[in-house]
């Protein structure tokens, strides 16, 4: 459990720096200079809409730094039973890496005004994360169909709350990619559309990282991981 915990803080003080770096210490209301004058037809300031997206994820990341805890914890009874892993979960990551970077992609082809790079980003990203939630639902599929339900075991609990938590934060996300991806097909122009696709390429950035997060807690990597630098220091 200590080394769970060691890990879980080095994660919490990379993802603080990681905020830090995005401004989320800034004052706006302190800065001065001149004010921007955004199109009339986004409701929010880029500046607020960047910050609240932050403030978000610190509250996404403390969820889920509470819920690995608790994991930690509860394995450390007697009768825990880990359960296998279904390797569709590998293909699931590949998925989840290509939304992500053709989200990053799709952020690059607006701030260059190529509006064709841009369309078929979204469209891949969209793709791409409806793979992802599908093949999770495979992975429950086939767990439940080899007798690992919900209520046997505490670690299969964990699992499908963990894995569950996390595709409800993808399938929220998607609801704004989706609604982004239309407006990019319906001709708004780039400029409008900016803001809306560095949202969600930070979303999936952050929920990728988590993710790989969760893996390594599920798998036992990162606890192997923490014994052999354990040794290397010894």
């Amino acid at each position: 459990m200590g080394s769970i915990l060691i890990f879980l803080s080095a994660l919490l003080i990379i993802g603080a720096w990681w905020l830090s770096k995005q401004g989320l210490m800034s004052k706006p209301w302190l800065e001065q200079g001149v004010a921007t004058n955004w199109p009339p037809a986004e409701n929010t300031s880029p500046a607020t809409a960047r910050m609240g997206l932050r403030v978000f994820l610190a509250v996404v990341g403390s969820l889920f730094a509470l819920f690995i805890s608790a994991y930690a914890i509860r394995m450390q009874l007697p009768d825990w039973r880990s359960l296998p892993l279904p390797r569709i979960l590998w293909l699931n990551t590949g998925m989840l890496i290509l939304g992500s970077l053709a989200l990053q992609g799709a952020r690059k082809s607006a701030r260059l005004g190529k509006e064709d790079e841009l369309k078929f980003g979204l469209l891949a990203a969209t793709v791409a994360t409806l793979a992802f939630l599908s093949g999770q639902l495979l992975a429950w599929r086939q767990l439940t169909a080899e007798g690992y339900l919900l209520a046997s075991n505490s670690a299969n609990a964990f699992f499908y709350v963990l894995t569950g938590i996390h595709g409800l934060h993808i399938l929220g996300g998607l609801a704004a990619l989706g609604r982004t991806t239309a407006r990019a097909w319906q001709g708004t122009g780039l400029e409008r559309l900016q803001l809306s696709v560095d949202l969600c390429a930070i979303y999936w950035h952050f929920l990728l990282f988590i993710w790989f997060v969760l893996l390594s807690v599920l798998t036992g990597w990162a606890e192997n991981v923490i014994d052999i630098c354990r040794q290397l220091l010894s």
